[in-house]
């Protein structure tokens, strides 16, 4: 099989009709209870989060916020104000709702370790999510450099199946933040293809840690990245644990 031909059967981005992502089977399959996942993440983004004062973060980003709340409240430590970028129309209507309406409370143990990590979150769950604005839009839509500080889980892994696409996504990632700026981030390690629920299958890249140091490290200073290890009390998405990761975007990017 020529190259070309092997390209044109890869599941891109624009490909997957995210408008109706199951957000309800999503939620149910990975954030109506605490799992291992959940608490490794929520305590290496909490330690990233308090380098800074309270508020001194003016603007922050959600790269692909989706529904997840969780990476939204460990936000509200830091920032002022919060950007939940989502281009999916299902993941949006959701999340305006848990702001109009108030968070399930399901939410509220997530807050409860939040908070735990990092005591100078506010009280209540809705207070740090008052600091939050839904952003319907995409990669394209964001300006180079709008952000002091961003943040992405499971998102450029979890939409293409094309490599080079996720390396495009992670940069616009980084772009987003002016030179300087703060990024932490989350990805599924080795995670392919995979289904929620009983619905289709959606378009995942199965990368590792050296693909991500490979796409990161060219347009980063100070990259750190660390590992989960599998969680066996979710459902079997086909990956191998998480990569976790900070770094801040270079000056200069590296010279090719």
């Amino acid at each position: 099989m020529s190259r070309a031909a092997h390209d044109r059967e890869l599941r891109r981005n624009r490909d997957a009709d995210w408008d109706a992502w199951p957000v309800a089977a999503y939620l149910a399959e990975n954030y109506r209870q605490l799992h291992p996942y959940d608490i490794g993440v929520i305590h290496h983004h909490s330690a990233f989060y308090r380098q800074f004062a309270p508020g001194s973060v003016g603007r922050s980003l959600e790269f692909g916020a989706g529904p997840n709340l969780y990476p939204l409240m460990i936000a509200a430590a830091a920032s002022r104000r919060i950007d939940a970028l989502e281009p999916g129309t299902a993941s949006v209507r959701y999340l305006h709702g848990q702001l109009a309406h108030g968070p399930d409370a399901s939410w509220q143990p997530f807050y409860e370790l939040c908070r735990a990590l990092d005591p100078v979150l506010p009280d209540t769950l809705a207070q740090a999510l008052a600091r939050v604005r839904v952003v319907s839009g995409d990669a394209d839509d964001i300006a180079t450099g709008t952000y002091d500080l961003a943040s992405m889980n499971f998102v450029a892994e979890s939409v293409t199946e094309d490599i080079a696409e996720v390396a495009s996504l992670c940069a616009a990632f980084v772009r987003s933040v002016r030179p300087g700026g703060h990024l932490v981030a989350a990805f599924m390690e080795r995670m392919p293809s995979y289904r929620i629920g009983d619905g289709p299958d959606w378009p995942g890249c199965p990368v590792d840690a050296g693909a991500v140091r490979s796409v990161f490290a060219p347009l980063t200073e100070e990259l750190c990245i660390n590992r989960l290890a599998k969680d066996h009390t979710l459902p079997e998405y086909g990956d191998t644990g998480v990569l976790l990761l900070t770094a801040r975007r270079a000056e200069r990017p590296a010279r090719p």
